[in-house]
């Protein structure tokens, strides 16, 4: 059973890292990194404090690796889900001719319509595996997965890029490329 400090953790570090560095008296630079001790310091100013060791853990043991290290080590973002403006600087690569995505049955209607778009992320997410988009729509109700046509889309030079923990970003999907497979 995971360490509950440590998955508290982790959701504390999504909000401030993903959505609001606000939060916890933070700015992120323009692609998304905050320095590991000033994250520390603003989390012990806060009365929330969190060891090295323990960012360590959640940055290893988050099961989605959400979390990633500057070469160095000496800085931290989020690897992607941000709903706050920053610059990643992920070139642009080429996807699998498929690509999935998962969704709650209730959803389903309104993407087969409009097709997918960020809402309040910055980038449409994608995974490589049927899996994984299950468990992604999971979350949300019974689960859906439409298969994108990576392929053809990438043909017509809609750009796609590889987040640090193998989530495919993408700008909207239009309905035509998406097909449901379960």
């Amino acid at each position: 059973m995971p360490n509950s400090r440590i998955v508290q953790a982790s959701t504390l570090l999504s909000r401030i890292l993903r959505h609001d560095p606000g939060c916890a008296g933070l700015t992120l630079d323009v692609a998304g990194w905050v320095t590991v001790d000033e994250l520390l310091a603003a989390l012990g100013a806060q009365g929330r404090p969190l060891s090295r060791a323990e960012l360590d853990q959640v940055v290893a043991e988050n099961d989605k690796r959400r979390f990633a290290y500057s070469e160095d080590g000496r800085s931290i973002r989020a690897s992607q889900g941000h709903t706050i403006a920053v610059d990643l600087g992920l070139p642009a690569a080429e996807p699998p001719a498929a690509l999935f995505h998962g969704t709650a049955e209730h959803t389903l209607q309104p993407i087969l319509s409009e097709g997918l778009r960020p809402m309040a992320r910055q980038d449409v997410h994608l995974s490589a595996d049927i899996d994984t988009a299950i468990r992604v729509g999971s979350r949300h109700g019974r689960p859906v997965v439409l298969q994108v046509d990576a392929a053809a889309l990438s043909a017509a030079g809609h750009e796609f890029r590889l987040s640090a923990n193998d989530v495919w970003l993408s700008g909207p999907v239009p309905p035509r490329h998406l097909h449901r497979i379960r």
